[in-house]
């Protein structure tokens, strides 16, 4: 795909690795080839999750690049962030499943990606998870404030980001800002774990067609009014009882046995 960030697919899953050691802030760059990478997982009929992580053993992402900020102007500034807001906002919207596999650190714009992802997984590590932009005077402006208040609620919400505190994975599990855990000594071995959770959304064990039309139901429901909300279920229903896995599920039910699914 790139430099900056890797990609490569596996019996259904895409895999986009944010590399840019050591701590795997993005750039302008990186976010054009992250956009890439969402897009290339998108028209490919053959992937059926998209995975996201970082490259190393110790930063999933750090966030922007401090020194990419220091040296440009407000125009840049603002456009970037319009950009970075977009690309999340396209993964958001890919009627695909995304997991964020946090491997290591996820902290400022690196914790607003992973926020994106409709499922978080972290490695059972010391990472350190938190939005830390007060600190510099600023606020979390790649979806933080929204992503996260929609997440774990307001109030707590506002607490993590105006003290601007980091919390373990035990917390993030608590709060319900990580799914679950997944071992691994090193990020290889983590990421096994990962790909191995995430096929099990493909088929033949689920209809990804399913799976990636609840998530639009819910990523963009979420924003609607509940009659709003009802209808794009209704609409997004009525497209996948046309399909071929929706006549298989039906038809496996009735004669009790395991449904095997095609993504068709």
């Amino acid at each position: 795909m790139g430099t900056l960030v890797n990609y490569s697919t596996e019996k259904g899953v895409a895999l986009v690795a944010l590399h840019d050691p050591p701590v795997n802030a993005y750039t302008y760059e990186m976010l054009k080839e992250l956009d890439s990478a969402i897009l290339e997982a998108r028209f490919d009929n053959d992937v059926h999750v998209i995975v996201l992580t970082g490259h190393g053993e110790k930063y999933f992402c750090a966030g922007a690049n401090i020194n990419m900020l220091r040296e440009s102007d407000s125009v840049f500034k603002y456009y970037f962030c319009l950009h970075a807001n977009e690309t999340l906002t396209r993964l958001e919207h890919t009627p695909k499943l995304v997991i964020a596999a946090i491997n290591g650190h996820c902290v400022g714009g690196g914790l607003e990606v992973a926020l994106a992802a409709d499922i978080r997984v972290a490695r059972n590590a010391p990472i350190q998870l938190g939005l830390p932009e007060i600190n510099l005077g600023v606020l979390p402006g790649t979806g933080g404030t929204q992503r996260l208040s929609r997440l774990i609620g307001k109030s707590r919400a506002i607490e993590m980001m105006a003290t601007g505190d980091s919390i373990d994975i035990e917390q993030a599990v608590a709060l319900g800002l990580v799914n679950r855990t997944l071992e691994g000594d090193t990020h290889d071995a983590f990421m096994r774990n990962v790909v191995s959770y995430a096929h099990g959304f493909c088929p033949p064990h689920k209809a990804s067609l399913a799976v990636g039309r609840m998530k639009r139901a819910v990523q963009s429901g979420m924003e609607m009014s509940l009659e709003q909300g009802l209808a794009l279920e209704r609409e997004l229903q009525a497209e996948l009882f046309a399909s071929a896995d929706a006549r298989e599920g039906i038809v496996a039910f009735t004669q009790k046995r395991k449904p095997a699914f095609r993504a068709r």
